[in-house]
This record gives structure tokens, sequence and C-alpha cells, in this order.
């Protein structure tokens, strides 16, 4: 399975589900910003989470399929369109060779994930497909995807990709009547994102803490994947130290020298500097991805056990969805 890029879009690369044996030696995790929509775009066309996705950050992309390709995507950053039909998410969708496929906005988010049955084939760079783009490598060529781009598909697929894709074909179909339920994975209120306080939240004042737990924040212009930086009102220390580099980890919120807020990503370093306010819940990381600048977030506090036993949900909801998928066509 082949594509041709006609029009990357603002940003867009090759991910997966990121490096996270080199943290060690400084290498930041990588991989995709809303690693939840980069596997329920998997899990659509049976591949296993794993595999490599297209990232595309926000929409006015395209691409033409070489051959034939049996697709998925999923995230809100983008609605995929064929011959001017809006395509559904979180679906497997079977095109013929030539057929040219939109990326159109969709103003709720930022990024949209596309899978192809078997993942895309890039070499793997310490142990993942992901792009580093600070550093020029993983992914395509280790950079952004450019216009005549071509991108191959993994050369062997699995039994259920296989099956899905036989099913399409046989009944002439661009995709089944059944998909994947991505809003049933995440909460509610998608602007407010569940912290975990972190280890220097004894060094603000009790008026910071709750400021921080109660205002408001915006998502600056600043921001990339590497961090947002968040706008709103300064954070007061009452400790003066300075703090010697320590771990962090994408979800860790740390606070500048002038008191306002730095939320990192998914190509954020391994140590910091600056004071670790709180951790985003795993779970809601999803949530952080879709962010665009000048969007509005506030913090809610929950316990570590809180957290785990989110994740551990999540997980459990995942599972049952790829089992549901392979039952669905083990029996066919």
């Amino acid at each position: 399975m082949k594509i041709t890029i006609i029009k990357p879009g603002l940003l867009s690369t090759v991910q997966d589900m990121g490096r996270y044996r080199y943290l060690s030696q400084a290498v930041p995790v990588s991989g995709a910003m809303d690693e939840l929509a980069h596997r329920l775009a998997n899990k659509a066309v049976g591949n296993d989470d794993h595999c490599a996705t297209i990232e595309f950050t926000y929409a006015d992309a395209s691409f033409k399929a070489e051959t034939s390709i049996l697709i998925s995507y999923s995230g809100d950053g983008a609605f995929l369109v064929y011959q001017g039909e809006l395509m559904p998410a979180e679906k497997p969708l079977f095109f013929s060779a030539g057929s040219v496929i939109k990326l159109i906005s969709n103003p709720i988010g930022a990024r949209t994930y596309l899978a192809v049955a078997g993942g895309w084939n890039v070499p793997d760079v310490m142990e993942s497909k992901s792009t580093y783009l600070t550093a020029g490598f993983g992914g395509y060529k280790g950079r952004a995807l450019q216009k005549a781009d071509v991108l191959v598909g993994g050369p062997n697929l699995n039994e259920i990709s296989n099956k899905i894709l036989k099913q399409l074909v046989e009944r002439s179909l661009i995709y089944p009547n059944w998909c994947i339920s991505r809003n049933s994975l995440l909460p509610v209120k998608k602007r407010e994102i569940r912290v975990v306080l972190a280890n220097e939240i004894c060094w603000f004042d009790a008026t910071s803490i709750l400021s921080f737990l109660t205002n408001a924040y915006t998502v600056n212009l600043r921001s990339n994947r590497m961090g947002y930086q968040l706008t709103g009102k300064p954070l007061v220390r009452k400790v003066t130290k300075e703090l010697l580099s320590t771990a962090v980890t994408p979800g860790t919120i740390q606070v500048t020298g002038s008191g306002d807020l730095v939320m990192l990503m998914a190509d954020c370093q391994t140590t910091g500097g600056y004071p670790r306010i709180a951790q985003v819940a795993a779970v809601d990381l999803p949530l952080c991805a879709q962010l665009k600048p000048g969007d509005t977030i506030e913090f809610a506090e929950i316990s570590r056990d809180e957290a785990e036993e989110l994740y551990l949900e999540r997980e459990h909801d995942l599972l049952l969805i790829t089992k549901v998928i392979n039952l669905k066509y083990t029996q066919i």
C-alpha cells in the first residue's frame, strides 16, 4: 500500500508510541502527541498499537493513493474528505488506486492520525519509528513530510487486517457499518485537565496553589511538540533556592522564574531545572494534545491512586475494543 503526499499541511510527521528506553541518554520520548487517537486509528484497521501513523497538525493537507489502501483516522484536528464526502473517523476506509483524499479543518482540535494496514514502513531508530525533529532522526528521513514524499505501508498484513480488507473489497464498500467510539473514552469536560500535585508543590505559597487550581490558563502562541506555554496569573514561590536539574516527562507542569507555567509534551527534554508543580494524569494527555493557541483550560487535582485507576480503566476499555474487533473478524 502506497501514498504520495500532495500537500503536507502545516506539520505532518510519522509517529508511533515513542522511545522510552533511551531517556537515560537524554533522548526524548517523542511519539504521538495524542496517543489515544493514534491507538484507535491503528485498531480500526487491525494494527498493533505500536504501528506508525502519520500525525497531521491541523488540516489543509492531501494525499493520493498510488495503490489500493486500507486506512483509518482519528483525532480532532481534521476531517478526511473523499470526492466531497466526509469520511467517518475510527473506521476502516478502503480506497482504490488513484483516489485523492483531503484533510479539511476540524475547529475542535489540533491533531489527526492516519493509520494504514500494516503500519507506515519507515526505519526504526532506537527501537522506534517516531520523528524527533530537533535532532533530525526517526520517521521519514528525520523530517516533516513534504510534497511528493512517497510513504509505503508495511509489507505483511496480519490476519485481522487482511479480513477487514477482503470484506470491504468483496462488498464494494468504502467502510463497514461499525466504528470505535472515541468520545466514550474521553471525559465530558474536555477543558478540565486532571493533575497530580508534584514534588515542588510546597515551594509555592497557599495563594498560588489555590490560584493554580481555580484560575483559567490560555495556551500561548509559543507552543509546540516540546511544550505549551500557558498564560495566566503568575505563581509566587515561597522557596527561592534553585532546583538541580531533575527528571521530567510529558505532562510535567513546570513553573518558570517569572511564575509562568510550561506544560511539557511529547518532544520535551528528559530533565529540567524549573520546579514541578503538577503532573497531568496520563488519561488527560490526549486532551492536551488537541489544544490550540488561544484555548483556555483549568486544572483539577486528583490523587495518584485516582490517576492510576483512571489509566487502568482506559487500558481495560482499549483491550476490550481490540478483542471485539478480533472476535468480529475471526468469525468470518
